[in-house]
């Protein structure tokens, strides 16, 4: 046996060797399996099907690509430079991120030099060892993508130097004392990095902006803005071209669009909402159906293409929600005045409105530009009272439309969408900015309500353009969609093993049997101890959500066709999406789909770094709000395990710290990835993510926003 299998190796090795001089003899032409076994002469069936088996197992370890179906031809020697941006670990080392490799290239932290986290570079790969990964170094820094930096000022005799607060930042930045700016020892500030000299230990800054002292509210949240390179402020010029514009509501422009004012609308918002992206109206038909009018703020008919206003918001691409504010993406006097659907006043709108049957079955549908009158607006509280009690003002109509939305919610489950229905913390702020309680919101009804109705105009829209209809020959349009890949197969299997020693079970059999494994999942936790853990952990499974004109649907909510066309007063691509969307009810031809997808890009990143900046800001305020609390226990559940600590979430706030493994002094414990543990090499003891313990608080640092937990159980 053992003779048969080293006798079917050799034949293997010498058949790769022949086909690969075939290639290389052949100029790289593409060739199937038929004309390689041509070439070679090879015509007994065995030899032939070893071939094919060969050229797949050459294609899967890149060494051949496929050109067509079952065509082949050498992939291209791989250069020795390559050219993408650097990811810095906490560490001192690097990931090297381009699209010429499948893989990340690791960079020692010798190799690094003075390229700093998200540069552009170019490096050189290094000689690989055999089943090593890809190792390189750099060697030009193409474009520093971040010049500046926030932190603390350290002032001597002579000179000063800034102690970044990023922790990816490996180097303090000095400072000549003539461009301090009026900083002061201590003061937390903005500072430009003017150069690095070449052998210099340290690159050279000035003072931008002095922000405060650390620790004030007002110094600690712009300074959050300023680390993730986002504005706290317009630009005077953008400021003054919002404040021109016409924005009154005239009969001039009412004749060129349908008039929705006598039709009973509302909107329903969260309490401290200012601006009022969408509206809803509700009026019963005579053949008993009803017709349902998702009225959204026509931004793009006050911004207009190429304006300073525009490219403002394309640059910002969606407002910022910190823990005490909103930053907007469009000037005040747009956000929350001349686009905010504020009650009893006539506003410019761009609707989706759906006939639907007592069932939300859909009868009719059509787009396009209105005029509405909001007779009210709402709180979600408020509504949610009126839904509670079945009375109140418009209680008709807000009943109708809950019972609606009930049936849409449960049509889509049905189909394979995914409840992630998330708790968000929340807290209560003092006048001087300092937290003094923690609380956090639930979607109950009224939420779900005008998610529903924003989730059918979003969907119905993007089928409008993209579906195909029986029958009827639809050009292919250029758009932008709101995609979620499916989640990656070795994700879910390791959350599946994960899952099921908690006692859970899920069918990963095909995706609709995944969604409603989710969704019993997410409904056996729900009031448990591990929910915050099995939710996160499920989101942490997906995809993440991006915006593309390359539609590959919406997984989690099971839609073949999605798009984003409800917020366009705080997102850049609701924008893009109305302005498309008019354009081609106007019979517009396609458009260039290569501009579409590097704004789509831009949107993507950007609506993740505006994410980042919220959760620094709910982290400084959760450290603040601990800060007094030094020595008190408490109790918490393990949030995440990785090989330097585990993350413990407080119950009662919500607020997470960490115990580092260096501080377990009665073993030594090392990390297991896949089971989301840690295991103590000596005595066995295991500390898993969902594991309740006891706590006390050790360290709040507002600098670093990390609270450190001393475990007592």
């Amino acid at each position: 046996m053992g003779s048969k299998k080293k006798k079917k190796s050799s034949i293997e090795n010498s058949l790769k060797q022949a086909i690969l001089e075939v290639f290389k003899k052949n100029n790289n032409h593409p060739l199937n399996y038929k004309q390689v076994c041509a070439v070679l002469d090879i015509r007994d069936t065995f030899t032939r099907n070893l071939v094919s088996d060969i050229l797949v197992d050459l294609k899967n370890n890149t060494i051949l690509k496929e050109t067509d179906r079952g065509k082949y031809c050498m992939s291209e020697v791989k250069s020795a430079y390559l050219t993408g941006r650097l990811e810095l670990t906490a560490k001192g080392s690097a990931f090297l991120i381009c699209e010429e490799s499948e893989e990340d290239i690791f960079i020692a932290p010798r190799f690094v030099r003075t390229a700093l986290n998200g540069d552009i570079v170019k490096v050189r790969l290094l000689a690989k060892r055999q089943g090593a990964k890809p190792e390189a170094e750099v060697i030009e820094i193409i474009k520093r993508t971040k010049t500046e930096y926030v932190g603390i000022i350290q002032l001597s005799k002579n000179f000063a130097f800034l102690i970044p607060d990023d922790n990816r930042m490996p180097v303090d930045i000095f400072i000549p004392l003539s461009e301090l700016n009026g900083a002061k020892n201590g003061q937390k500030v903005i500072v430009q990095m003017t150069g690095w000299a070449k052998g210099a230990t340290n690159p050279e800054g000035k003072v931008l902006e002095v922000l405060g002292e650390p620790g004030q509210h007002e110094a600690e949240m712009h300074a959050i803005l300023a680390e993730y390179g986002l504005p706290y402020r317009f630009p005077e010029k953008v400021e003054k071209a919002a404040e021109k514009l016409d924005v009154s509501i005239t009969e001039h422009e009412i004749v060129n669009r349908k008039d929705f004012r006598v039709t009973p609308t509302f909107t329903i918002d969260p309490l401290d909402a200012k601006d009022f992206d969408d509206a809803l109206s509700i009026k019963k038909l005579e053949n008993g159906n009803y017709e349902i009018g998702v009225h959204i703020a026509d931004v793009t008919h006050y911004v207009t293409p190429e304006s300073i206003i525009e490219k403002e918001a394309q640059e910002r691409a969606t407002s910022v929600y910190l823990v005490d504010r909103v930053v907007p993406m469009l000037p005040e006097n747009l956000s929350n005045y001349a686009c905010s659907l504020r009650p009893n006043e006539d506003k410019y709108t761009f609707s989706a409105v759906f006939e639907l049957d007592e069932n939300a079955n859909i009868k009719k549908e059509w787009f396009g530009k209105t005029v509405i009158h909001s007779n009210r607006r709402f709180t979600y509280e408020e509504a949610q009272v009126i839904i509670e009690n079945k009375e109140g003002e418009y209680a008709e109509e807000i009943l109708l439309l809950d019972k609606l939305a009930k049936k849409l919610r449960a049509k889509r489950f049905k189909n394979g969408s995914i409840a992630f229905d998330k708790v968000e913390v929340k807290f209560t702020i003092d006048k001087e900015g300092k937290p003094t309680g923690v609380y956090w919101k639930e979607m109950k009804d009224a939420n779900k309500l005008i998610e529903e109705f924003m989730l059918l105009a979003n969907k119905k829209v993007a089928e409008l353009i993209a579906k195909p209809e029986p029958g009827v020959k639809k050009p292919k349009r250029t758009f932008v969609f709101r995609i979620h890949d499916s989640p990656n197969p070795e994700k879910l299997r390791i959350f599946n093993s994960f899952v099921s020693k908690l006692g859970y079970k899920m069918n990963l059999k095909n995706n609709l049997e995944i969604a409603r494994s989710f969704n019993t999942l997410l409904e056996e936790v729900s009031g448990k101890t591990e929910q915050n853990l099995v939710e996160q952990l499920a989101i942490r499974t997906m995809a993440k959500a991006i915006y593309s004109t390359k539609n590959v649907g919406h997984y989690g909510l099971a839609f073949d066709y999605y798009t984003h066309f409800t917020s366009p007063i705080r997102r850049y691509p609701d924008m893009m999406v109305h302005r498309l969307l008019q354009y081609y009810l106007q019979n517009g031809q396609s458009v260039d789909s290569a501009v579409y997808e590097k704004l789509c890009k831009h949107a993507s990143e950007m609506e993740k770094i505006a994410s980042d900046a919220e959760r620094a800001s709910i982290k400084y305020k959760q450290v603040e709000y601990m800060s007094d609390k030094i020595g008190k226990e408490f109790e918490g559940v393990i949030s995440g395990v990785t090989e330097w600590g585990l993350f413990v979430e407080i119950l009662e706030n919500k607020c997470e710290g960490m115990i580092r493994l260096r501080d377990l002094d009665d073993d030594y414990y090392v990390f297991d990835e896949e089971n989301y543990q840690v295991v103590g090499k000596r005595h066995k003891n295991i500390y898993r993510m969902g594991d309740t313990v006891m706590v006390m608080v050790k360290k709040a640092d507002l600098t670093r926003k990390q609270l450190d937990f001393v475990l007592l159980t």
